[in-house]
């Protein structure tokens, strides 16, 4: 297969029979992905005036993401992914309700924190949805190559946009209205999706499948483990960035210099999936994470926050390759009729890594600075790649495992 797409190979993805549609309403329903969390955190704490009452609330959605990721995931595989969304859409809908009026009547956070794992849980994944009916509707090579760094590409777009709307909606008259129009446009999205002909079509695979499902492969565990270092260094970053806006004075700031790396991250995530080095998967994996971890050290250097945003710019080239490498490699390791269920996990994985290192930058930040929490993010993320490197040879196709000839002249 391969492993790399040309710009002619995006139109040919985006123009695919039948993929119209679902790709529309994917936007529709995936746009607010990086919104609705947020607009929740900021609606609970000018409700309630806390901070950590609205911070327990974000934690309690995030874990609901992780969780319901994985298990809506095995439902679509199992049973196609219309029955499944549309179950979840009602659902999401009626704990989103819930949720907010439980706010405006001043639930103490014992009630809030189940129901934004519940928000979270039910959270419709069209994401995943969408990442594997390409591996339906487009050849194998690179045009599907290109469909999964569409789906890399666009999800960098929402996460530069979904702040940024949340940031605009909360100070409308109701600070509600964030929760309400992002949960409205991924129930919309989700429902046009799922109801869209081509979707309504794809059929599971029959398989006789094991408990673990998707990590029953070795190779997947080892793609799992490379998106929880992917996970943990942002988490770092995306804690100490702010934290270091903060210090100098200008709080404001640390929203828009996270965004400079989501910029750069598209921009360079298009070319290199036309020419992507290494070129082999397996190898793929490890070198991306080192990469990634190696730049991350050039955010403790700079003493200005425009040095800062340099080196964010910097460092954001290998996000987007990074999310690519994990979606186009589950096509190589994910057992059969697993593949929303493998993505499911790569978010999952994602997802835990981001908590983690974003609870551990927190204390770093406060305890010895800024600088502290982003040499952690470098060494947690070069740790991790060494790890991967390590378990390498479980996502290696047999054409790119080297033969007892060369073995042999190795050893010699």
């Amino acid at each position: 297969m391969s492993h790399s797409a040309r710009f002619s190979d995006y139109r040919a993805a985006l123009s695919t029979p039948g993929m119209r549609g679902p790709i529309t309403a994917s936007l529709l329903a995936r746009l607010p992905i990086a919104m609705i969390g947020l607009s929740l955190l900021l609606y609970v704490q000018h409700e309630t005036g806390s901070f950590a009452t609205a911070g327990l609330v974000s934690a309690g959605a995030l874990v609901g993401v992780a969780v319901g990721s994985i298990l809506q995931g095995r439902l679509m595989d199992r049973l196609g992914p219309t029955r499944p969304l549309l179950a979840t859409v009602g659902l999401f809908a009626l704990f989103v309700a819930v949720a907010v009026l439980a706010v405006e009547a001043g639930a103490a956070p014992g009630a809030l924190v189940p129901l934004a794992f519940a928000v979270g849980l039910t959270e419709p994944m069209v994401g995943s949805a969408s990442r594997s009916l390409w591996a339906v509707m487009a050849p194998a090579g690179s045009v599907r190559l290109a469909g999964y760094a569409y789906e890399a590409i666009s999800m960098e777009v929402f996460f530069i946009l979904g702040p940024g709307l949340a940031g605009v909606l909360v100070a409308a008259p109701w600070a509600g209205t964030g929760v309400v129009v992002g949960a409205a446009s991924m129930v919309a999205g989700a429902l046009w999706f799922a109801l869209n002909p081509t979707v309504r079509a794809v059929r599971p695979v029959r398989t006789r499948g094991s408990l673990l499902g998707a990590l029953a492969s070795p190779g997947m565990r080892t793609v799992a483990l490379a998106a929880l270092g992917f996970g943990v260094t942002i988490g770092f970053i995306e804690v100490a960035v702010p934290a270091a806006a903060a210090r100098a004075g200008h709080v404001g700031l640390g929203g828009l210099l996270l965004s400079l790396w989501s910029i750069s991250s598209v921009l360079f995530g298009v070319l290199y999936a036309m020419k992507p080095v290494p070129r082999a998967m397996h190898l793929r994996l490890p070198v991306l994470l080192g990469g990634f971890a190696l730049l991350s050290t050039l955010l403790a250097v700079p003493t200005t926050l425009w040095g800062l945003g340099l080196a964010l710019f910097a460092v954001g080239t290998l996000i987007t390759p990074q999310s690519t490498t994990h979606s186009a490699v589950i096509e190589q390791v994910a057992p059969r009729g697993t593949a929303t269920e493998a993505f499911g996990w790569v978010v999952t994985a994602v997802t835990v890594g981001l908590a983690a290192g974003q609870s551990l930058s927190g204390r770093l930040v406060e305890s010895h600075g800024t600088g502290w929490a982003f040499l952690a993010a470098s060494g947690s993320g070069l740790v991790i790649a060494a790890l991967v490197w390590v378990f390498r040879g479980t996502v290696a196709t047999p054409a790119e495992l080297p033969s007892r000839e060369e073995v042999e002249l190795v050893a010699r």
